[in-house]
């Protein structure tokens, strides 16, 4: 693979920013394996192995099982995940991909059954958080840390 800019070592200033959202999100409410969920949901979509390498050993180190991260990629055909990570998940998709519509009023309603407003709002700049990460994993071929 070609070797590209590092933004991190070439415009550190601004990676600083982008960490001022991870550490907001790291210091929020928000469950650790939700974020772990979204973070590796939207990875998927997105084909950041950057992201994924790092985030599903994360998810591992807080203890997710290894079968609900195989099959993250198919989870609305199991019954691994509970409602509100189904939402979750169902959120990640559609925000990830807004080019196709968005969240949908479906998905944000249910949310607004499970979540209170801020919980609502962490999912959300979650999920735009990660995207923001796999944009810049990918463009400039982050290499994989082992």
């Amino acid at each position: 693979m070609e070797k590209r800019i590092q933004i991190d070592a070439v415009e550190p200033l601004a990676f600083k920013a982008l960490f001022g959202l991870e550490k907001y999100l790291q210091q929020s409410p928000l469950d650790k394996i939700h974020y772990e969920l979204i973070k590796i949901r939207a990875s998927q979509i997105n084909g950041c192995s950057f992201c994924l390498n790092m985030h599903t050993k994360d998810a591992l180190a807080l203890g997710e099982d290894p079968t609900r991260i195989f099959l993250l990629d198919a989870w609305w055909e199991t019954d691994l995940f509970s409602e509100e990570e189904k939402v979750i998940l169902k959120a990640t998709e559609e925000v990830t991909l807004v080019h196709k519509n968005g969240l949908s009023t479906e998905t944000y309603q249910k949310a607004t059954k499970l979540f209170n407003e801020n919980y609502i709002s962490q999912i959300i700049m979650a999920i735009v958080t990660i995207n923001a990460w796999n944009r810049i994993a990918i463009s400039t071929h982050k290499p994989i840390q082992k």
